[in-house]
């Protein structure tokens, strides 16, 4: 499927170019691997057994082929046909393919996907919906792709974050403040690629879904864990970060942490014509 943004052709060339080292990048990171289990726990309390769900920036499939393993079907969708050729070949390899349903889609692009649906559940990882500028049209999409009460699990890049923030303390003033000012983007960079990225206030994410969806949790990650970025933390440092990560286990969801963390993670739940959402947690 074409993109329709001179953005969004940079971000496929980026993570095409991505694809073939992602996973070597990320997989031995302890960080990335703690945010990928908050998010994991947070998505199986949403979803009753054998859901139907709509991955949207699917990557090279880890979260699809665990979504598998617990026995629900994936429908998993990316820009990057690079991504996609990665996430087939460990599908094939893993015995899930019968599992994980694929598709080159953009999410600016969702009526225009092959399969509808309905889902049980939209979910989107580690901020792949901050590559674009029109959340609100990418949010609007979801209704009709969803089975009535059907739930949407986002982890976005809010407006602001706490750790980043404190590197003002170390002289790194772009860093710190790149999240305050992005009313335009800002530029990101992959692989030699130059493209726009846009934060997203947790207030504005409500705003935009309040209409059809009920919001279930709003919850911090990497609120008092650092970021994964600061690499080796956990190692240099285990005692401090495993106090870290109880402490970040207990606030998350607690004003102001669920607002400040690396990422947010949304849950939402679809309402009925009455407009009212399910008793169900």
């Amino acid at each position: 499927m074409k993109t329709t943004t001179p953005n969004e052709n940079a971000v496929t060339e980026a993570f095409d170019r991505q694809s073939v080292l992602f996973d070597a990048l990320y997989d031995h990171n302890t960080i990335v691997r703690y945010k990928r289990s908050v998010v994991r726990e947070r998505l199986l309390q949403s979803l009753p057994p054998h859901s139907r769900v709509l991955e949207l920036n699917a990557g090279t499939g880890e979260d699809a082929l665990f979504l598998a393993r617990q026995g629900h079907r994936v429908h998993a969708t990316d820009i990057s046909q690079g991504m996609q050729k990665v996430l087939a070949k460990k599908a094939a390899q893993s015995g899930l393919q019968d599992h994980i349903t694929q598709e080159c889609c953009s999410f600016s692009c969702l009526d225009q996907l092959k399969d509808k649906g309905p889902y049980d559940l939209i979910f989107s990882n580690f901020a792949g919906l901050n590559c674009t500028g029109e959340l609100e049209k990418v949010l609007a999409s979801f209704p009709p792709l969803l089975k009535p009460h059907g739930r949407v699990v986002m982890v976005l890049l809010p407006g602001f974050c706490l750790w980043e923030f404190l590197l003002l303390f170390r002289g790194k003033w772009k860093t710190a403040t790149r999240r305050l000012w992005n009313r335009k983007g800002t530029t990101a960079h992959v692989e030699g690629v130059l493209f726009k990225c846009w934060y997203y206030r947790p207030s504005r994410v409500r705003h935009l879904m309040k209409h059809a969806f009920q919001e279930r949790s709003t919850e911090g990650l990497c609120t008092l864990v650092p970021p994964s970025y600061l690499e080796g933390f956990a190692e240099k440092y285990p005692r401090l970060y495993h106090f870290l990560k109880r402490q970040e286990s207990l606030k998350r969801a607690r004003w102001p942490w669920r607002g400040i963390g690396d990422y947010v993670i949304f849950s939402f739940e679809k309402k009925d014509r009455s407009g009212s959402a399910s008793c169900k947690g």
